[in-house]
């Protein structure tokens, strides 16, 4: 009988590290200094987004959006009263009834209407003109944060929300001066060639407003509680600039120092509203004004038109980040 004998099987092999591929041949970038690559970026028209533009590019951008500009003051002026029942109405009653209850307190009670000629007048112009600054300084400090959905969803020069805010103002004095012209015609204060000086007045005031308003939406943007704080500045600038009595009976004799007179008598809102008096008011007299008062409103304007602007353009590509 055979015996069969089986093989023994094949030693199993314990499974090693594998073998590595060879390497395939790297695409290697190649190397750019810093300045190489700006300027290969600028070869190629490619720009940092949101990068601040030059400034007269940004003063381009901003005429190019003059019609957005329109639009969005008209719309917000339109929706202002859209959910009262009187609606539109409240934009001369708002006015008006400040200035009743500033005769009440200053006219009546502390008897301010001493010696000032037309005293009525004198009161509705100063808070009618008073109101378009400080309407457009308030709303200035909304321009950013009330508008934030829009500045990070679309891209357009910032400065488009104080300036259309400002001009939402102006035209809502537009509709105050209806009132304003009824009240000096009930007063017995009729047109005269003196009324055209309000034009240049009210155009070197807008200036003046749109460019502090300016300035004042970048401070918000970057610090909010700023917005907390101006009631309190506003309301100190408002008794300081004679709206609701004259600074020119204020300042007779020798109670305030001489320094003190000549600020309040520039006070820029205090010249505005002077300026008004003077063109709209018989007995208001160029005696009441301070010297080179035309000098001084448009250099007013002139200085914080530019320096607002200027000022706020330098922070363009923050707004609407952190």
């Amino acid at each position: 009988m055979v015996s069969q004998t089986t093989a023994p099987p094949p030693p199993v092999s314990s499974p090693g590290p594998a073998t590595p591929a060879p390497d395939a041949p790297a695409l290697a970038a190649p190397a750019y200094a810093p300045g190489e690559l700006a300027a290969l970026a600028a070869r190629h028209g490619l720009t940092v987004s949101g990068a601040r533009p030059s400034l007269p590019a940004y003063v381009r951008q901003l005429w190019g959006r003059r019609h957005f500009i329109a639009a969005f003051a008209t719309a917000k002026l339109t929706a202002q009263y859209s959910q009262a029942k009187l609606g539109q109405i409240w934009q001369i009653a708002t006015p008006l009834l400040n200035a009743a209850v500033y005769y009440f307190i200053f006219g009546v009670l502390l008897d301010t209407k001493r010696g000032v000629a037309d005293f009525v007048p004198f009161l509705v112009t100063g808070v009618f003109i008073w109101t378009f600054t400080s309407s457009s300084i308030t709303a200035g400090t909304r321009a950013i944060s009330g508008n934030i959905g829009l500045v990070r969803a679309l891209h357009f020069p910032r400065a488009s929300l104080p300036v259309a805010l400002a001009l939402q103002q102006l035209q809502q004095l537009l509709f105050s001066l209806g009132a304003l012209t009824l009240i000096l015609l009930v007063f017995g204060q009729f047109p005269r060639p003196s009324w055209l000086l309000a034009i240049p007045a009210l155009a070197l005031q807008a200036v003046f407003n749109t460019g502090v308003s300016m300035a004042v939406a970048r401070l918000t943007a970057k610090t909010p509680d700023i917005a907390q704080l101006m009631p309190f500045v506003l309301r100190t600038w408002m008794y300081s600039s004679g709206v609701m009595w004259s600074l020119d009976h204020l300042l007779q004799g020798e109670r305030v120092p001489h320094a003190v007179m000549v600020a309040l008598e520039y006070n820029p809102a205090a010249i505005f509203i002077n300026l008004m008096r003077f063109a709209l008011i018989d007995s208001y007299s160029a005696a009441q004004l301070p010297p080179h008062v035309w000098a001084a409103a448009a250099g007013w304007a002139l200085l914080c038109g530019v320096a607002g602007f200027v000022y706020f353009w330098k922070a363009e590509e923050t707004y609407g980040r952190g």
